[in-house]
């Protein structure tokens, strides 16, 4: 064998080498990516559930944390600041079933995803919450409305 052949051989070998490492080291970055891309949209809905958070701080006299107060005792400007948070808050669970939610979800997904399952659990147990849900639903996202309604009807 000559050293011009010695090195074609070797060449092809290298190149046969490659072409799969390549391809692998493109789908792992892909996937790093994709990872990297849920858990920057995560943290900023979980920005976001901080605000609303803050809100709810803002609008204590609502008591929207804890025991609900009765709508009867209420004013009309009370009555109307909590339908707009509650609207935020259904606005933020769509986001979130919309950016998250998958039907058949990877342990990852799962992970993100029971954060926002819990929350919404948490609310739907607020029977103000399930009250205000028929005038907040329409509209929003055909798939999301199934959900919530069905986690909601779990309340009931």
């Amino acid at each position: 064998m000559t050293v011009s052949e010695f090195w074609m051989v070797a060449a092809n070998i290298a190149l046969a080498l490659s072409a799969p490492y390549a391809v692998a080291l493109f789908m792992y970055e892909q996937s790093m990516g994709k990872k990297v891309k849920n858990e920057e949209m995560y943290q900023k809905l979980s920005e976001e559930y901080a605000k609303f958070n803050d809100l709810l701080i803002r609008n204590s006299d609502l008591r929207l944390r804890t025991n609900p107060v009765p709508d009867a005792d209420l004013t009309p400007e009370q009555k109307e600041r909590k339908k707009n948070i509650y609207d935020s808050l259904v606005s933020l669970f769509e986001q979130a079933f919309i950016l998250v939610y998958e039907q058949k979800m990877d342990k990852e997904a799962q992970r993100l995803w029971s954060t926002w399952e819990d929350y919404m659990l948490f609310w739907c147990k607020r029977p103000d919450f399930r009250a205000f849900l028929p005038e907040l639903l329409p509209g929003e996202d055909p798939d999301f409305v199934v959900y919530l309604r069905r986690i909601a009807k779990l309340e009931d």
